[in-house]
């Protein structure tokens, strides 16, 4: 079985926030050089490259550990034995290691057999590597206690050799080498919340909390305050649009009047009428009068319409696909939100957010190139590692960049927690959740069909909030809304129906 994995893959999940989620059902040590070399090429990413020995034996620890409790979990099968209850379970670990480790591909076999995995996550997220070490073999309430102490024990340690002179229960080889993964982390200087292990659904789930080093995080926050002057130094929305903007914000406003200044912008009027004209509002005839389309779309989807044509107007890149991703991420977002969460307030404020979600990445395409050069010079100036820079370029910190923007251009709330959280939902309050999951929940449908992300890489929370139980659900869902998008889109590209 292999692994392995293209580095431009992975530096890609690095840098862009996506998951990488690697699943297997028996762990061998090709396997665990080909992770060895994945968290690698992640720690170097993170300025951390320094620590890549150290964090390598806490994920191949883990690692192993999941997939000895797989083959546990085969073994007490095999011998028909109830782990759950405490005679069983000394009996089967009386003779577990000598029986497994004498036939131990036999009993890989079994693991597979009864559909036992182990899945290995890399997440790259704000200012973190979470990894997540996962296995269906849901740890028993006495290996949990037993798991607990250890790590209480050995948070109490100072040296490994407090710890080998501590009484340590043998039956177990968990013991010692996690009481030796908490004191290295604890010599790396991280907290207590650097290490967890708890259980999930039906998972056992280890997890490492992974920042990034002091070095790299003053890099990419000079680099990220010269973005930000670059952002200062974009040009405020068209005059038509801002003066468009403050007329539907005026109660003295006449539907008239607005109508007039819509119809003074040819491509706005354009838009317009391709959303009215939508499946979305069931019209019997096409409607080609402005003032009748503005009362058709209301006053918030003419402004969530502001947003989209006045960002489009300003940052134009070169390359297409950018803006094709965000339409395809609105239009299904909008379809989700029609037709599970229900809410017609949602509607607008979701379609705007994926058109607008990656905006972040945007204002490289669209940056002059004597303003890459000044980023390259600062770099040189200051000893910045040229990969934090080239990193930035290809997406590291977009979600932030591109909050930015939203809020130096005065979007609303909403849309700007959307751009920021588009990939960590979990990170908004209640009141926006539905709203940035949503959103979500529709660039990942994007990202699985341009086969960039994997199924168990999506936010199960999520899944579950959308009725999708099952990979299977997930495709049928999404065969449907690829097809509703092909017919409601032209040859073009060019958005023709939202619905």
């Amino acid at each position: 079985m292999s692994v392995l994995v293209e580095i431009t893959k992975i530096q890609k999940a690095a840098r862009t926030s996506l998951p990488l989620i690697i699943k297997m059902n028996k762990i061998n040590h090709e396997i665990e050089v080909q992770l060895e070399q994945i968290l690698a090429i992640f720690l170097e990413e993170f300025g951390q490259k320094e620590i890549t020995s150290q964090i390598s034996y806490c994920l191949r620890e883990l690692a192993v550990n999941a997939n000895k409790a797989n083959t546990k979990r085969a073994y007490f099968i095999e011998k028909k034995l109830d782990i759950e209850d405490e005679d069983d379970y000394k009996l089967g670990m009386g003779s577990f290691k000598t029986d497994t480790l004498n036939n131990i591909e036999y009993y890989f076999g079994k693991q597979q057999e009864a559909g036992l995995y182990i899945k290995i996550g890399f997440h790259a997220s704000n200012e973190e590597l979470k990894i997540t070490i996962r296995n269906n073999s849901r740890i028993s309430k006495g290996e949990q206690m037993r798991v607990y102490d250890r790590i209480a024990r050995s948070r109490a340690f100072n040296s490994l050799d407090e710890a080998l002179t501590s009484v340590l229960d043998s039956s177990e080889g968990a013991g010692l080498g996690l009481v030796i993964l908490v004191l290295m982390l604890k010599k790396l200087g991280l907290n207590e919340d650097a290490f967890d292990l708890n259980i999930e659904d039906d998972e056992t789930v280890a997890k490492l909390v992974i920042p990034f080093s002091k070095v790299h995080k003053e890099s990419l926050n000079t680099l990220s305050k010269e973005i930000v002057k670059e952002i200062d130094s974009l040009p405020q929305f068209p005059e038509n649009i801002v003066r468009l903007q403050k007329m539907i914000d005026n109660p003295e406003s006449e539907i008239t009047s607005i109508a007039r200044h819509i119809a003074m912008d040819m491509s706005l009027t354009a838009d317009l009428l391709k959303i009215v004209n939508s499946a979305q509002f069931m019209l019997s005839k096409k409607v080609d009068n402005i003032t009748e389309a503005v009362k058709l779309i209301g006053l918030r989807g003419l402004k969530n319409l502001l947003y989209s044509c006045g960002t489009q107007k300003i940052l134009k890149p070169e390359s297409k696909e950018i803006w094709n991703h965000a339409n395809k991420t609105a239009f299904y977002a909008y379809i989700l939100a029609k037709n599970y969460i229900k809410k017609k307030e949602l509607l607008d404020d979701v379609y705007i957010g994926g058109i607008l979600h990656d905006i972040g990445k945007i204002i490289f395409f669209s940056a002059h190139p004597k303003f890459i050069q000044k980023l390259n010079t600062i770099a040189k100036s200051r000893d910045i590692d040229k990969n934090i820079l080239e990193a930035l370029s290809t997406g590291l910190n977009h979600a932030e960049i591109g909050a930015l923007i939203a809020e130096k251009w005065n979007f609303p709330d909403h849309l700007v927690l959307s751009i920021r959280h588009h990939h960590e939902p979990d990170s908004v309050s209640q009141e926006n959740w539905e709203s940035v999951a949503t959103v979500y929940l529709a660039n990942c449908m994007a990202n699985y069909e341009e086969k960039e992300i994997s199924f168990d890489q999506i936010s199960k929370t999520i899944l579950k909030h959308f009725r999708i139980a099952t990979e299977e659900n997930f495709n049928i869902l999404l065969n449907k809304l690829i097809e509703n998008y092909d017919r409601n889109y032209d040859k073009n590209n060019e958005p023709e129906k939202k619905n």
